[in-house]
């Protein structure tokens, strides 16, 4: 893992100096991954380059730097964590409705010495009620479409800040259907952008949402009613 790392890293040209917490990271979500299902994915050259690879790629498609980062559904902590082991200056939020979840990144955060780091048990919808506009970055790669995701996510982002929504390249038709829910929402597409994942043959995608307005205050609704009538 540590070799795919650093050649991964390096194709990507962002620091190495940083790996052997990556790897120390990896170790502990292995070891967890064993009593609770954190990642479908176990394998370590595919844990290096489908987690953290992907993850990593995305600090040379915007600019994170002393930026205020929140990960909405970050599950077992992608992207957020190796983006912010990655670029110390981030100031990171770490969000998911699953406490099992949060309790692990709690715990790697601490055995990382990452005391900057807010791990918070909560929805999405039910955070924005206290964090309104409050990050510049809100980020995902959480498994729901994008209307979905942007009305859980635009609400918490500052104007003139970014949502980017981690895709398959095959989500053209599902970015072109959020458009009215951008909209609504004070937002524009900015930029999609296809990225490959170094050593790999795979490409993502990335959906880059800049926030031009104020979300209205009526959204986010609750997640049933988003669920059942997207926008």
């Amino acid at each position: 893992m540590e070799a795919i790392l650093q050649k991964g890293l390096t194709a990507l040209n962002l620091p190495t100096e940083n790996i052997p917490a990556l790897l120390t990271y990896a170790s502990m979500l292995a070891e967890k991954n064993k009593v609770m299902n954190l990642t479908a994915i176990t394998d370590p050259a595919n844990v290096a380059r489908l987690h953290f690879l992907d993850s990593a790629a995305l600090l040379t498609l915007a600019d994170f730097h002393s930026k205020s980062v929140i990960d909405v559904g970050t599950g077992a902590g992608f992207p957020g964590l190796p983006l912010r082991i990655l670029d110390p200056s981030i100031h990171l939020t770490l969000l998911d409705a699953q406490n099992k979840r949060i309790e692990f990144l709690r715990e790697v955060c601490a055995a990382l010495n990452l005391e900057d780091i807010s791990c918070i048990h909560a929805r999405a919808e039910e955070h924005a009620a206290s964090h309104r506009a409050a990050y510049d970055i809100a980020v995902s790669r959480a498994v729901a479409s994008l209307p979905v995701l942007a009305e859980l996510c635009l609400p918490l982002v500052k104007k003139g800040g970014l949502f980017l929504a981690m895709k398959s390249t095959d989500s053209g038709e599902e970015v072109k259907s959020a458009a009215r829910a951008v909209k609504l929402l004070g937002a524009e597409v900015q930029n999609v952008l296809d990225y490959p994942i170094p050593g790999t043959e795979i490409t993502h995608r990335l959906v880059i949402l800049y926030k031009i307005s104020a979300t209205p205050e009526k959204y986010p609704r609750t997640f049933a009613k988003i669920k059942k009538n997207p926008l």
